[in-house]
């Protein structure tokens, strides 16, 4: 159980106003969890471990290929790998060998491949794991995948089933488990660098820092409750503890405020090019992701290394029958989602209605948003410039900042991807630099929920209130890392990785 708030009060009502020496000691109790404890138990954090038994998998992409590795993970990987092999002992740990695989009950030949045996619990998932690296064919891969379900006490794996057996055991946090779902899964040059931070502890040991300060503000506070009436503490405990929450307070704050980078980061940036009829939107598209487009068309898209999802919308024009209306509305909709915004004009017909009413009506207000808002952001392109004359200085000067393109000879294409990686890598963040980035709603989540329980530490008001704020605070810190215990939220983690990881 947890302790309520109110239920809080109360209990400081009982006590009184007597000395609250060894109260801190109650707290602890009454604020104990039978999750928590089963999670103490297990050491790492999860709310059960993973079904027992020994599993295998074909860890290696699918298909024809040279190569493909075949894994195993449980007690009976070492029976497995000697009835495979004939053999009495496993090969030295963590070395390649070569062996003649067989079938366990035929004694047919099956391959000849690479042996790796990892004893735990130096091994990814912490328990006894064997790699085959056998030739790829179909046949083959087949052959072998049978004859380990024919050993007994082997089963195949379930989806994620590895890396939820090393979570398990303590080899990876659940921010680190998903880091490596997030790498699993990058498409882009930034979305490989943040996983990979992800994955080496960066955003967990960020979390445990956090943790260290809420620890040391909690002793501090505890040993005042216990001993603060014999004058035994040294001056400013308390101050000091309050100064250190409000520290916490304002870095909390600043990544719940750059949280949605993370998030964009992950999922990908909406990038919509818009403008008037014939303006050339959809040859822009056509230059950045190849293929056709019609009314609002999404497609993801690396652009300089960020993940976009790219949105070719219909011409913004009035007066247009029913059908060219309802493309207009979903434009317009798709735009006002948009992070990113391409505004495209003709270079040579820009005293046009259709292109003047797009200049007020879209691109005005955007200009004039505050630079200190979390706005979005417009890239306004002419395009066409290959029909200008060569000594048109003719543009007009009135017009926002603006680049040239040409969409029919490429001319300004370079300028354009330049401009649009400085757009992008200012609404996800840098990858390269700075802090982890929060990259899931849980993360936010949990962040907001420990920012809302320090809220509440007012240690010169209530000391037992206080203590509490910062077990709460801590106890969100946690369940960031270590998942909370809960297996709703372990099943939606671990949905994402593939049968062999």
């Amino acid at each position: 159980m947890s302790i309520s708030w109110p239920r809080l009060a109360h209990l400081r009502h009982v006590l009184g106003r007597r000395s609250l020496r060894g109260s801190a000691s109650w707290m602890r109790l009454l604020s104990f969890s039978p999750v928590s404890w089963l999670c103490a138990r297990q050491g790492n954090g999860a709310g059960s471990l993973a079904p027992g038994g020994t599993i295998f998998a074909l860890s290696s992409g699918q298909g024809r290929c040279a190569i493909a590795v075949i894994r195993t993970s449980g007690p009976a990987s070492g029976l497995a790998l000697r009835s495979l092999t004939a053999a009495r002992e496993p090969p030295p740990a963590r070395s390649a060998c070569l062996r003649l695989l067989r079938h366990p009950r035929s004694g047919e030949p099956l391959d000849r491949a690479l042996v790796l045996w990892f004893p735990g619990p130096q091994s990814f998932t912490g328990e006894d794991c064997v790699e085959l690296h056998v030739h790829g064919g179909s046949a083959v891969v087949s052959g072998v995948l049978q004859a380990l379900g024919s050993v007994p006490g082997l089963r195949p794996a379930e989806a994620g089933e590895f890396t939820r057996r090393a979570f398990a055991h303590g080899k990876l946090s659940l921010a680190e488990v998903e880091g490596l779902a997030d790498l699993i899964h990058a498409e882009t040059e930034a979305q490989r660098r943040q996983a990979l931070r992800q994955l080496d502890g960066e955003l967990g040991q960020l979390c445990q820092d956090w943790v260290k300060t809420l620890n040391k503000a909690l002793a501090h506070v505890e040993a005042y409750i216990d001993f603060g009436e014999d004058d035994n503490l040294e001056e400013g405990v308390l101050e000091q503890a309050d100064r250190d929450v409000r520290a916490l307070e304002a870095a909390l704050r600043s990544h719940l405020w750059d949280a949605r980078r993370g998030q964009r980061l992950r999922s990908g940036v909406h990038v919509v090019v818009t403008g008037p009829p014939n303006a050339g939107k959809s040859s822009l598209v056509n230059l950045l992701k190849p293929g056709t487009t019609r009314d609002v068309l999404e497609t993801p898209v690396d652009l300089a290394g960020f993940p976009a999802l790219l949105s070719d919308t219909a011409g913004l024009r009035e007066g247009v029958g029913a059908a060219e209306q309802e493309g207009v509305r979903r434009a317009r909709q798709r735009l006002e989602q948009a992070d990113i915004i391409l505004g495209v004009l003709d270079a040579s017909d820009l005293a046009s209605p259709s292109s003047c009413s797009f200049l007020n009506t879209v691109v005005a207000p955007l200009v004039t948003q505050s630079p200190d808002s979390s706005r979005q952001r417009l890239l306004l392109l002419l395009n066409k410039s290959d029909l200008l004359s060569t000594n048109a200085s003719a543009m007009d000067t009135a017009l926002p900042p603006h680049m040239l393109l040409s969409c029919r000879t490429g001319a300004g294409l370079d300028n354009l991807l330049q401009a649009l990686k400085t757009e992008l890598a200012v609404v996800c963040g840098d990858p390269f630099t700075g802090a982890p980035v929060l990259t899931r709603a849980r993360h936010q989540h949990h962040l907001q929920g420990c920012l809302d329980a320090l809220g509440h530490f007012q240690p010169d008001t209530d000391l037992a209130l206080a203590a509490e704020a910062l077990r709460q605070a801590r106890r969100h810190l946690s369940h960031l890392t270590g998942g909370g215990g809960t297996e709703e939220i372990l099943d939606l983690i671990f949905q994402d990785f593939c049968v062999g990881k």
